[in-house]
């Protein structure tokens, strides 16, 4: 029986929560749970998955579906039209008082139906974005979503992890966890292998990582000993994830014009109720109804639903387009960009690393090749002796390889790097040069290493000797490194350093884009390996320098042009990385991404006083060397401009500056869990293409609202001025209360949707953003609102008084004035599609299919209410003629003709915003 056969017939304990997993060797746990240092086997992670269930906590309580529709109806507007649906009741207006009901009723299941889809979509969302853990299944590490995770896993953590599950630790390398969340400490811990005290409390418990908890620095591994609600954190029930509030800024703003309105109608409404009565004599049965018909005339019922429509719609556009919005508002916010922050690699470049370019002391190579693939030739420039030039790169090379974590693997034709890019295309440069990967690493086995420090800027790895003794390899910073050593390896033995020749081949590969590494080792005692000594960071130092290798990560080609479309959008674009200022330059110089590029380093950031920093973001197109804590200061500088920040970040440390951004953009790849926490939107594939798709598709959004709001108040408005207009003169309703609730019932749910389905229009990444503090009714907004209100009002009486001239009866005459004013938002509609262009166009004209659906309900909802008998029961209609038909829709023409003629005007007088 083999030993993985073995591990597969151990069963763990079913409350493995119970156990003193802290206070357990090493041993014990890998036994108690039937593991090893290789991990379990896939066949035993799906048997454990069945039977320990998926790795999450409980959802959060959702309100019952009953609770969720009645707050449908917990709106101001809503409100005043159920009280006016009691007022005509009473009055004995049964009819009105249904109608009322029904338009209350269909806009409550609209928004109903709306909300569930919204929940639903954030769920998906929260499933796109779901974390990952790197596990170690059957002696190989791999990625798995956290989820499936199982007691028994062996899982890796390194700096900006979320811990996945409550671990053993079997390995530690300086690591520190942030468990505020668990014990209220705000210093991070420090973790270790060894085990402790059974008795020791929870924030003693230096053997153990947490789930939730936050790997601050360092690296380790531990055996996964309780997940899910079994976990520390799951018991605690104040951490369970709650849904997201669907309100956003924008909601608020309507629901708060919707409450400013309803005071402001109630109050017009007395007055003209006061007035009919008083004034002009009605009855005051009669004048009650007119007021009831002006108010639901005059209240925007369904723009709520419409508008919550609009942005979820964009939300799920944005996902399409590989940019997740976690936080709703996001979606207002993107369309006021006006300044993006990107870092460099893999964003506006590929991330598929390629070692470009070798300096030895005495040679120099160029490398062949792209990307991961292992396939390309080594070339000595100027020189005819390319094998002579490899063997003196041979160790240059080999330490390369060996102080490296990343592995390197085919899938469906494709090279794919398991680890960091850069370590990974030093895997491919070794297979080009004919090494084995797992032949050398296996003949130089590793001992200890240093992760990479952040501070320190290197790594460290030492390895056995085939040959006898260990040998210390570091890799790193080329500053850095050359600060450690003393000497550099030569064409036959060791020489002196020689700092100025480095740096002027550091340069000269920065010139050109490059990103660049430094080599260097050193031969240790021999019995520091037997004596079991670990190695430190005063054991990086008298090194000798091997040389550099230089890497391109070329820009991504798409992102050239997306760049061009935001300076075109009134977009500034801003690089910010921990590059070489050189590199970056060039790179910026590549992306086109200002016509005069201004660099500052993050040596300049901290000189800067926060004045200076204002005008030192302001001009600069490039921030090179930076760190994670400049970025904050980059945007609380930019912000005080009163520009309107995005901000992208993968670190833990990047998280302060995401939340201080307006919109926080996270990798979703290469990201950490803490940076996705703290952003707003979430790049599924780490494209800087797929933000300025989010940016598009965010003023379109906004552009969609604003044509919902275009085209639902002047229409209100224009059956209000009628009803006013009769009390006022004193002439017979051109509606009834019925009839215009008919009107507000038929094209809410039809034409007053289909404008949240709208496309861009063309150019609009031609304008420039608007203001973070524009108001929702702009001053066009206003004057198109009182305008076509006007308009409407012109048409509709003009139609009314036709018919009663013509000596029709009044039912006849109504007839008319609601088909009219049917015609008249139809063709409206066709016009506020295009806001800043002409909608007399071929593509204007046809429409979307959302647009022609809707005509269509439209049209056959008119004739039945015009032609059928039940209808003419139920609205006081009678039939029309053809001719009366035609001149309604010539009054719609007319109607078009008008408006397209303002619209040339405005834009020609710079109105149109």
């Amino acid at each position: 029986m083999t030993d993985q056969d073995h591990r597969s017939e151990v069963q763990p304990p079913h409350k493995i929560e119970t156990a003193d997993w802290h206070a357990l060797p090493h041993p014990q746990v890998f036994s108690t749970l039937g593991t090893s240092a290789s991990g379990i086997s896939s066949d035993e992670a799906r048997r454990r998955l069945d039977l320990y269930g998926a790795n999450a906590l409980p959802e959060a309580a959702t309100r019952h579906p009953i609770f969720r529709f009645l707050a449908q109806f917990n709106n101001a507007l809503i409100y005043f039209l159920l009280a006016a649906a009691v007022a005509a009741l009473a009055l004995g207006h049964t009819i009105d008082a249904v109608v009322i009901a029904a338009v209350v009723t269909v806009n409550a299941i609209v928004g109903f139906i709306q909300e569930g889809k919204a929940e639903q979509a954030l769920n998906a969302i929260r499933d796109m974005i779901a974390p990952h853990a790197a596990v170690v299944r059957d002696g190989v590490r791999t990625s798995i979503p956290v989820k499936e995770l199982v007691p028994g896993d062996l899982v890796l953590v390194e700096a900006g992890d979320r811990v996945p599950a409550d671990l053993r630790l079997v390995r530690a390398r300086n690591l520190l966890v942030d468990e505020a969340m668990l014990t209220g400490e705000s210093v991070t811990a420090e973790k270790h292998e060894a085990p402790v005290a059974a008795d020791a409390p929870l924030g003693d418990r230096a053997s153990m990582a947490f789930s939730g908890t936050l790997v601050a620095a360092g690296q380790g591994a531990g055996v996964a000993v309780a997940t899910g609600r079994h976990t520390e954190i799951g018991h605690i029930s104040s951490l369970i994830a709650k849904v997201e509030p669907l309100t956003t800024p924008l909601l608020r703003q309507i629901n708060g014009f919707g409450r400013g309105f309803t005071v402001v109608a109630f109050l017009a409404s007395v007055a003209l109720f006061a007035f009919a009565v008083l004034v002009r004599g009605y009855e005051w049965v009669d004048a009650l109804i007119a007021v009831v018909a002006m108010a639901v005339g005059v209240i925007p019922e369904g723009l709520p639903a419409v508008i919550t429509i609009t942005l979820a719609i964009g939300v799920q556009r944005m996902a399409a387009r590989n940019a997740v919005i976690r936080r709703l508002p996001a979606v207002e916010t993107l369309g006021a960009t006006s300044i993006i922050c990107s870092d460099k690699t893999g964003t506006l470049t590929r991330n598929e690393m390629t070692a470009r370019r070798l300096v030895a002391a005495t040679h120099r190579l160029e490398v062949g090749g792209s990307g991961y693939a292992p396939e390309g030739t080594f070339t000595a420039p100027g020189s005819d002796d390319d094998v002579a030039a490899l063997e003196a790169a041979e160790e240059l090379i080999r330490c390369g390889l060996l102080c490296n974590d990343a592995t390197l693997a085919e899938t469906d034709g494709r090279w794919r790097v398991n680890g960091d890019p850069m370590e990974g295309a030093l895997v491919t440069l070794a297979v080009k040069a004919g090494l084995d990967p797992d032949h050398v690493r296996a003949e130089w086995p590793r001992q200890d290493e240093i992760p990479f420090d952040a501070q320190h800027r290197f790594m460290a790895s030492r390895h056995g000797d085939p040959r006898g003794g260990s040998v210390l390899f570091v890799k790193g910073a080329p500053e850095a490194l050359l600060a450690r050593c003393c000497m550099q390896a030569g064409a036959t033995s060791a020489e002196p350093l020689d700092p100025a020749y480095w740096n002027d081949e550091i340069a000269t590969a920065a010139r050109e884009g490059e990103r660049v590494l430094g080599f260097a080792v050193k031969a240790l005692p021999a019995g520091d390996a037997a004596a079991g000594r670990r190695i430190g960071f005063a054991d990086v130092s008298d090194l000798c320098f091997l040389g550099l290798v230089g890497f391109i990560d070329p820009p991504r080609p798409e992102v050239i042009a997306a760049i061009a479309e935001c300076r075109s959008a009134g977009i500034s674009v801003k690089m910010i990385t921990g590059d070489h200022a050189a590199t970056a330059t060039a790179i910026a110089a590549q992306l086109g991404l200002s016509d005069r590029l201004e660099v500052a380093t993050g040596a300049d950031v901290d000189a800067a006083s926060d004045a200076r920093l204002v005008q030192l973001a302001t001009a600069a197109s490039v921030f090179a060397r930076t760190s994670p804590e400049h970025k904050l200061r980059i945007v609380r500088a930019l912000q005080s401009t009163g520009a309107v920040v995005a901000m992208t970040g993968d670190g833990v440390n990047d998280a302060p500056a995401l939340k201080q951004a307006d919109v926080g953009v996270a990798m979703g790849v290469k990201g950490t869990e803490a940076a996705k926490e703290a952003a707003e939107m979430v790049l599924l594939d780490d494209n800087f293409v797929s933000i300025v798709s989010a940016v598009h598709e965010g003023r379109t959004v906004y552009d969609n609202v604003r044509k919902v709001i275009a085209w639902t108040l002047p229409t209100n408005g224009g059956e209000v001025l009628a009803v006013i207009g009769a009390i006022l003169f004193g002439f017979v309703m051109p509606m009834t209360a019925a009839q215009i609730l008919w009107i507000n019932l038929i094209l809410t749910i039809t034409l007053g949707l289909v404008l949240a389905f709208e496309p861009s229009e063309p150019g609009v990444m031609g304008r420039a953003p608007r203001r973070s503090d524009a108001p929702l009714l702009t001053p066009f907004l206003l004057w198109r609102v009182v305008f076509v209100s006007v308009l409407f009002t012109v048409c509709t009486l003009g139609m009314f008084f036709y018919a009663l001239g013509e000596g029709r009866d009044l039912a006849t005459a109504r007839t008319l004035v609601v088909n009219t004013i049917v015609v008249l938002e139809i063709f409206y509609l066709f016009n506020v599609r295009f806001m800043h262009m002409t909608s007399l166009t071929w593509h204007g004209a046809l429409g979307t299919p959302a647009v022609l659906l809707a005509l269509v309900a439209v049209v056959v909802a008119q004739f039945a209410f015009t032609y059928l008998p039940a209808m003419h029961e139920l609205f006081e209609t009678t039939p029309v003629t053809f001719m009366d038909g035609l001149i309604i829709v010539g009054v719609g023409v007319a109607f078009m003709a008008v408006l397209e003629v303002e619209k040339v005007l405005l834009r020609r007088f710079g109105v149109v915003d």
